[in-house]
């Protein structure tokens, strides 16, 4: 587990009030695994006391609602986030308030997360490390290099309306110091001094208070901050503090109905795949649940058992009505390599179309909504399901639909090892996933598309695609050839969920709801760039087409040479 010890110290010196802000979040445990300590500086640059509030309000806005961001965002798009939001605010003061016009403040933040530190850099403030008795300035002062412009900023949070900010990061190493430090600090007393203090002092808190005091006593006429971190141990794993216990349990052997695990009656199975079994199962108070394990065979694979817990990790975070909710079970409870969901009573839609279901244009315009809202709430997580279709969306008894199996969903900092190459149903796979680009949302908008496709025509737009196969993707056919039934402007969305190029696709699962629910009235929310192939660009047809005019042409002279 990450251990760290801290210490900061903040003086007003010479000048009239204090315009630096110092924070720190030190979460408990689980947050602290998830989502690090957060530590920030803030040094306020405008006048009549407005420089003191934009930096109290940057660092005190940023401790507070970064961990209000998804845990499923990068350290980086969190941060940006809040930033973003914060400096939209403060140059909405300057426009309400003249006397606050030009309020802004520099900011230097570190997260400490796992064996992996993070810093977000804008202004003057400084991040300084020391490994190994060597120091190292982690960040670049955001000035003009020019002799009499230098304490001219050229980025701050408040400064311009595009707010730029640097990231960078690396590993934590035991016996680390980070130094965070306004400019009235590093600038009377240089860097050789501040080394030779950060050796100086084991103590974070002596360590911040002597720098504090070392550059007031030097000469240093602007407020003073300093705060300093040493890291006493890391989670040598990252993530793996959280599910260690876990990968260790055994898998259970299958289960049979009547059988009993962990005090979870087995009431039957419902689905099994090459790596996992699905049961329903009753628990001690009566409540009806999913039980999601792997096959027994599998018990000695840890990619496999680390993957299931992430997939766990992955569904606690997904709280909403579109998916199967993850059932909290006490750690102590726990003896075998499982996770609990909830249960929802329904046919998934591919059931419905083996079983010969025909659906309207109503029925896939309202199916086709549901997918756009749960799709969107997965990619408001920056989480990828990779796998949408038919026998992944479970249609309940009152029509509300539920995305299923979030095993092969991608995430940015999702904590399990990423499957190679691109998985997922070959039909429903988007072409760039077939040259081993990443998936994107437009790679899901693009199944979603396909799946809308298919349970209107029981065909595929670029035909069925077996495993294996490498596909060469044309134009895509027309759903009216199969269903003459289907209005123009379903018609436009499903082509355009559906294009082959992914940039000419809904940009958003959001843009394509909005197409659905509104495209009837109003036809342009359905129009793209156009979906087929210019003929110059279709090399076999541009020559069809060349050598029927030059037949035609040829006969013409013929015929005008016979007559003569």
């Amino acid at each position: 587990m990450l251990e760290f010890a801290l210490g900061h110290a903040t003086r007003t010196g010479k000048r009239e009030r204090n315009e630096d802000f110092v924070g720190a979040v030190t979460p408990d445990a689980d947050e602290l695994a998830s989502r690090g300590a957060l530590l920030a500086v803030a040094d306020g640059v405008s006048g009549e006391g407005a420089g003191r509030e934009a930096a109290e309000y940057t660092v005190r806005g940023l401790l507070a609602d970064y961990y209000a961001t998804p845990e499923t965002w990068e350290i980086p798009q969190a941060v940006d986030r809040v930033l973003t939001a914060i400096n939209r605010w403060m140059m909405g003061q300057g426009a309400v308030d003249k006397s606050r016009a030009g309020m802004a403040t520099t900011l230097s933040l570190l997260i400490l997360r796992g064996n992996r530190y993070t810093i977000g850099h804008v202004g003057d403030t400084r991040v300084y490390r020391l490994r190994n008795h060597e120091m190292t300035l982690l960040t670049v002062d955001h000035v003009w290099d020019r002799p009499d412009m230098r304490h001219v900023l050229k980025r701050a949070v408040g400064l311009d309306q595009h707010l730029m900010v640097d990231y960078g990061d690396g590993d934590l190493q035991p016996k680390d110091k980070f130094l965070i430090c306004s400019d009235g600090v590093w600038e009377p007393l240089g860097n050789k001094r501040i080394h030779e203090l950060l050796l100086l002092h084991e103590d974070p808190q002596r360590a911040s208070d002597a720098i504090v005091d070392a550059a007031l006593e030097g000469g240093g006429a602007d407020n003073a901050t300093a705060l300093v971190t040493r890291i006493d141990t890391v989670a040598a794993e990252g993530w793996r503090d959280m599910v260690g216990a876990y990968v260790r349990l055994p898998v259970p052997l299958r289960l049979k109905p009547g059988g009993v695990i962990d005090g979870y009656e087995v009431l039957s199975l419902l689905h099994e795949s090459r790596a996992t079994l699905l049961y329903k199962v009753r628990s001690a108070s009566g409540q009806v649940c999913a039980l999601k394990t792997l096959q027994p065979a599998l018990a000695d694979d840890r990619v496999s058992c680390e993957g299931l817990l992430g997939e766990e990790w992955l569904a606690k975070r997904l709280v909403s009505r579109h998916f199967p909710q993850v059932v909290p079970i006490a750690a102590s409870a726990r003896h075998h390599l499982y996770y609990v969901m909830t249960f929802h009573d329904g046919t998934t839609l591919q059931q419905h179309l083996d079983s010969g279901k025909h659906y309207t244009v109503a029925d896939a315009s309202r199916i086709g909504a549901q997918i756009a809202k749960a799709l969107g709430a997965l990619h408001r997580l920056s989480i990828i399901h990779r796998d949408i279709k038919p026998a992944n969306l479970l249609l309940g008894e009152s029509n509300e639909l539920r995305v299923l199996d979030m095993g092969v969903a991608l995430a940015a900092g999702v904590p399990y090892p990423e499957l190679q190459g691109n998985p997922g149903t070959p039909s429903y796979m988007a072409p760039e996933l077939f040259v081993n680009e990443k998936a994107t949302p437009q790679s899901d908008i693009y199944a979603a598309g396909v799946s809308l496709y298919h349970l209107l025509t029981r065909k595929y737009p670029y035909g069925e695609v077996e495993p294996f196969q490498h596909p060469q993707f044309g134009d895509p056919a027309p759903p009216t050839r199969y269903r003459p039934d289907i209005p123009q402007w379903l018609e436009n969305i499903l082509l355009r969920a559906v294009a082959r190029d992914k940039k000419q696709r809904f940009e958003t699962a959001e843009e394509m709801l909005l197409a659905l629910e509104r495209g009837e009235t109003q036809p342009h929310l359905t129009i793209s760039a156009p979906l087929r192939t210019p003929l110059s660009q279709r090399p076999t047809a541009l020559w069809q087409v060349i050598a029927a005019i030059s037949i035609v042409v040829n006969l013409l002279l013929i015929y005008i040479l016979l007559v003569r």
